[in-house]
Order: structure tokens, then sequence, then C-alpha cells
């Protein structure tokens, strides 16, 4: 066995001399490589921080909802107190909690700033509810609420959900395209590294043809070359593409869609899969430029 591989690098060796050890297309296909890599790894981190925030999105906001009262100052306590038994009795309700001064106040602040005089404004009162395990019959509590709290709205969040989770998936196919691109991108530079590796030995090709070699032969020396440049350059432009996506700071819950920016999981998974794929992708492009180089210079 170990006969057989050592064979079959001298093979390889001695077919790969007819490829420039040297020159800018080494730098060419080794930077293009790492560079389509470095950023196959942003666009695959970006499409899977998409769809955990949307999962995180949908599951939050499908198990929430939102109840507000507006009403006169000396109704306000009423109202409140008779919304929250109306929960309390309603199936599909696991808790339901009226919000205080000081977390209305926080809620308005980004918005407002941090000396919004609350007591002096007709700001609405909002209850948190909490849905449990049983559907919630929402059309029903409105029609209660309507009878008996008549200053108070029902909103279940689903024109909230609908469009944020709309966007997250959004971004999640707009990582897929763009991982495309970087595949096609990284194609056709491996293309003309390779055409111009070919064309530079124009005569080297035809000695060989002359002693006997073949075109399937020489294809392959060229096919080994750019496809192991490829594989090298993409291993370290995946490497440092990881190396920055882990260093990048911890955005909190206020960080959007870079919120868990990352890979967690069998997501890592991902990016290991990256170097072997620029690699098929380099193969199948050196491979087509190699049979159309060499149908020309017959």
């Amino acid at each position: 066995m170990r006969a057989d591989i050592s064979a079959a690098f001298s093979r390889e060796a001695g077919a790969d001399r007819v490829v420039p050890p040297s020159g800018f297309t080494v730098q060419l296909t080794l930077f293009s490589a790492a560079a389509m890599a470095f950023l196959a790894v942003f666009a695959l981190a970006l499409s899977l921080a998409a769809g955990r925030l949307a999962d995180r999105w949908g599951d939050e906001l499908a198990r929430s909802a939102t109840l507000r009262i507006s009403a006169p100052a000396e109704e306000m306590p009423r109202q409140t107190a008779r919304a929250l038994e109306i929960l309390s009795t309603t199936p599909g309700v696991a808790e339901a909690r009226a919000l205080s001064d000081s977390e209305q106040r926080g809620l308005l602040e980004p918005w407002f700033g941090p000396d919004l005089p609350l007591d002096q404004l007709p700001v609405p009162q909002l209850i948190e509810i909490a849905e449990g395990p049983e559907r919630l019959d929402a059309a029903g509590l409105r029609l209660r609420l309507q009878a008996e709290v008549p200053g108070a709205v029902f909103d279940d969040h689903a024109r909230w959900r609908e469009p944020l989770l709309a966007a997250a998936g959004g971004l999640r196919w707009l990582g897929a395209a763009a991982l495309l691109l970087i595949a096609g991108a990284m194609a056709a530079m491996v293309t003309l590294a390779a055409n111009a590796a070919l064309a530079a030995n124009a005569q080297v090709i035809a000695v060989l043809r002359l002693v006997g070699a073949t075109d399937a032969y020489i294809a392959g020396a060229f096919v080994r070359r750019f496809t192991l440049r490829a594989l090298m350059g993409a291993a370290a432009g995946t490497g440092l593409g990881v190396l920055a996506v882990t260093l990048m700071p911890d955005t909190g819950d206020t960080g959007g869609v870079l919120t868990g920016l990352g890979f967690e999981g069998a997501g890592w998974l991902w990016p290991l899969a990256v170097p072997s794929l620029a690699a098929l992708v380099a193969l199948v492009a050196t491979r087509a430029a190699a049979r159309r180089v060499l149908e020309d210079l017959a």
C-alpha cells in the first residue's frame, strides 16, 4: 500500500513539472482562494446567525402578547385590575402582569430619553402576557375585553413577528447567494490563472505531445497543481476567517442580526468544509480550462 502511494506521488511530481512552480499564477491562485474562503466564512456566519435569530424571534414572539390599556387616570387602576382578572381566567394565558412605571420608562427611553415625565403624559398601561401550551383564542379574548375593558387593545405580535421572520429569512438567503457568488468569483480567478499557466507553457506542452504525452496526462498535471494551491490558500483563508469571527466583540441583545454572529455546535462543520469545496471548485474550473486550451493548441 505504501509503495503504491509513493509511486503515485512520483508520477504526479513528474507530471507537475509542466506547471510553473512560481510566478504570478501561484500568487493569484493562493490569494484568490484565501480571500474567497475568508469571505465565505463570514457569509456562513451571517447566514447561520440569521437562522438562529429567526428561530429566537419566532419562539419569543409566538409565546407572548401585550395588552395596552388607554383610559383616564382615575379609571386606569380599575380597568387594569379587571383586565388582569380576565386574563387570569382565560385559557391559554400562563401569566399576565402589569408593567411598572420604571419598566415602561425603560421601554420609552431609547425613543424619548431618560428624562421622560411619565407621570405627566397619558401613557397607556401595558400588561405583559405569557402564553401557555394551550391555544389562546385571541378573537374571543378581544370580544370579552371590548365588553368589559373598553380601553384595552390586545396585540398578539403577529404584525411584528411576520416581518421580522421575513427579514431574517432574507438574510439567510442573502448569505447563500453570497456563497454562490464567492464560488463563481473563485472559479473565474482560478480559470484565469490556469489559462495563463497553460499559455506560458505552450512550447513545453508541444514537446510533451511529441514524446507521447496525452492531453489527459498534461491536463491532470495542471489540475493537481492548481487544486492543491486552492486547497492551501482556502485553508489559510478559512483559518483567518474563523479567527476573525471568534474575536468579534459580543454586541449583546442590542446587536440585532450581529447578536450571536459565529458558529455553534454542528455549525462548526460548515467552515471546515470550505477548503474542500474550494478545492473542488478549482478542480472543475482547471479541468475545463485545460481541456479548452489544449484543444486550441492542438
